[in-house]
């Protein structure tokens, strides 16, 4: 993963560099066709670096640095997805030939990907070495459907080798993704959904190196509220999903900008709270 993140920072520093060092004004700005084509030009030079840099063989210890090679890197994927693929969808199973697929690059484009963990002790489960099955889940909120990528470690390589299509409500993360989409698409149910009050724990503007931690009440809650995904998640399963958790971790976090957003909620009498901020 670090190569693939260090070939992006080149990258984007290769563009900020042709301006001058200078913004030219918000994307807002620009005509949407030219923007349009700038962020095509950015996005296929940058897959094109990834693709002509070999992944380590070490990238298949962790299951992250083998994830961002896989979904950034078309001729990786290639190999490593057993074909023809299974596709189950309630009853039916289909399967995808090897000329029939299309490439996923999930969310690389995005700039950014989510995660949801019972606890903070999950939250270290991505640099497990031993995990050989991974379930990396594409949540469409719209449409209520969970799209999972499975994967498994054969004789020591990551390996695609189905995906399963289920309606959301049998995900194991079912009650907080109905929470979650209300919270993120209803301002009203959002303010009703904090904890009174709420932690906040964020950098401190008078010392780079130390963070300062604050109290949030709903009065104060919208000039902090972060935007929040409210369409498409998603999550990397790696085996700590709890139907019956009474806790849940959202990670929000940037593929190379250093953006990280930690949000907790804890059940309450049956109700979602959010309790905690971290930025």
């Amino acid at each position: 993963m670090k190569r693939i993140l260090i070939a992006i920072f080149a990258f984007a520093m290769l563009m900020f560099s042709c301006d001058g060092g200078k913004m030219t004004g918000s994307r807002n700005d620009a005509p949407a066709d030219l923007s349009d084509s700038v962020d095509s030009v950015v996005t296929d030079t940058m897959e094109l670096i990834i693709t002509e840099t070999s992944m380590p063989k070490a990238a298949d210890e962790l299951f992250d640095d083998f994830f961002f090679n896989f979904a950034a890197n078309k001729k990786l994927q290639m190999e490593r997805i057993v074909f023809p693929l299974p596709v189950v969808k309630a009853e039916r199973t289909d399967s995808v030939e090897k000329s029939k697929w299309k490439t996923e690059h999930f969310f690389m484009r995005q700039g950014y990907y989510t995660l949801i963990f019972d606890n903070a002790r999950q939250m270290e489960s991505g640099k497990d070495t031993t995990i050989n099955h991974v379930v990396v889940e594409k949540i469409y909120l719209n449409i209520k459907t969970v799209k999972q990528y499975v994967f498994d470690r054969i004789d020591g390589l990551w390996m695609m080798r189905g995906i399963n299509i289920i309606p959301m409500y049998k995900d194991n993360n079912a009650s907080f993704l109905k929470f979650y989409q209300s919270f993120v698409s209803d301002s009203l149910f959002q303010i009703s959904s904090l904890d009174d009050p709420v932690t906040f724990v964020g950098p401190d503007p008078d010392d780079d190196f130390a963070q300062m931690e604050g109290l949030l009440t709903p009065d104060t809650w919208p000039a902090f509220a972060p935007d929040l995904p409210s369409k498409i998640l998603y999550n990397i399963n790696y085996g700590q999903a709890n139907r019956n958790s009474n806790s849940k971790i959202f990670v929000m976090r940037g593929i190379s900008n250093g953006l990280e957003i930690e949000l907790v909620f804890k059940r309450k009498k049956g109700k979602w709270l959010l309790t905690k901020m971290t930025t």
